[in-house]
């Protein structure tokens, strides 16, 4: 069977942008990350090691987050990466990166980048 395991709105500030204000100040993001597994053996055994475990995705959404990147496109193909070599058992990944209130010279609350793979 297949599980979904969610880790919604993961709150970050990051420096991640093309502009060199964004690179200094840093802004606010958001990330998303749904993941795809095969857990049933971690089910029936109630065995944290055989999961996802969410304290190690978290761990390195927020080092990815850590490594600036000029475009959110770099940034949700990095977390994908780091997700699939951490979880074998991973078998879809889909992940989104927030910029909120980006610097485009107007009144927008976010804008965001989705990659599933």
């Amino acid at each position: 069977m297949m599980y979904t395991i969610t880790l919604e709105d993961m709150e970050f500030k990051a420096y991640h942008g093309c502009y060199d204000l964004e690179k200094q100040v840093g802004n606010r993001f958001l990330v998303t990350a749904v993941l795809d597994a095969e857990l049933d053996e971690a089910a029936r055994t109630d065995d944290v090691t055989k999961t996802v475990n969410y304290l190690n995705v978290y761990a390195i959404v927020a080092e990815c987050m850590r490594q600036t990147s000029n475009i959110l496109e770099h940034v949700v193909l990095h977390i994908i990466d780091a997700l699939y070599e951490a979880f074998p058992q991973l078998k879809r990944v889909c992940v989104t990166v927030s910029k909120l209130a980006p610097p485009l010279g107007g009144k927008l609350s976010k804008v965001s980048v989705t990659l599933s793979r």
